[in-house]
């Protein structure tokens, strides 16, 4: 029957943690789980929704948790995992059908195009998934961060943030039975309260740039098509 509904989004940006790409194993990739995300996608492409994604390395590498390692160090060790997932997100499209091209911030071009907005943007305008690796090529920037700058440069009409948890919550769900949860909340707000979902520079980018972002549960994969058909599924996070 939804095959018949109109998208509520014609362009999104999906941001994938790396933890997501590992499923139940916890670290590395797990073609199951994949292959569940990216059917999710595929369905959204078809339906005609332009898709940009941004994927963490949570599953291979932490340059905030690297102990004594330099921290730009270590964050191009993080860089370098975000282009791992990268590529096989792509692989897992590809064989479901999607044209896929995978951009980078730093520069691996035998691998994948360099990051050209203006170039991303044609890709998205011929329904090709474009999935954005590298982060913002920058040490000390999250992915959450380069998720929120992507979805700004492409004009994405919103940010979709796929999570562990079915929406944003006063504290953690998975520890304390009374969290309460947000149906809607400002950034500003996100900000004030120092709410986990996002860290600072993330959320201060979407709030100066008037980007609405949805914050939702990734453990139901079909929850991203949900969402782009503008189902009620987690927390809408807007200044607005």
């Amino acid at each position: 029957m939804r095959c018949n509904m109109e998208p509520k989004y014609k362009r999104i940006l999906l941001k994938v943690s790396g933890e997501a790409l590992a499923g139940d194993k916890k670290t590395g990739l797990n073609y199951d789980a994949i292959t569940e995300i990216c059917k999710s996608i595929k369905k959204c492409s078809d339906a005609g929704v332009q898709v940009a994604i941004v994927v963490g390395g949570g599953n291979f590498w932490r340059g905030r948790s690297s102990g004594a390692m330099d921290r730009t160090r270590a964050d191009h060790i993080g860089m370098l995992a975000t282009a791992m997932n990268a590529l096989a997100l792509a692989d897992v499209l590809e064989s479901l059908g999607c044209v896929v091209r995978v951009q980078t911030a730093i520069i691996m071009q035998q691998m994948a195009e360099p990051y050209i907005r203006n170039r991303a943007v044609r890709h998205l305008e011929k329904g090709r998934v474009v999935i954005f690796g590298c982060g913002t090529g920058n040490p000390f920037f999250s992915t959450d961060t380069a998720a929120s700058l992507r979805a700004v440069e492409i004009q994405a009409d919103i940010f979709l943030k796929a999570t562990l948890v079915d929406g944003v919550y006063d504290k953690d769900p998975h520890k304390y039975e009374d969290a309460k949860k947000y149906d809607r909340l400002t950034f500003s707000q996100v900000l004030s309260d120092e709410l986990a979902v996002m860290d600072s520079t993330a959320a201060t980018m979407c709030r100066d740039n008037n980007m609405k972002m949805l914050v939702f549960d990734l453990t139901r994969p079909d929850n991203i098509y949900d969402a782009v058909m503008g189902e009620n599924v987690g927390t809408v996070v807007s200044e607005d």
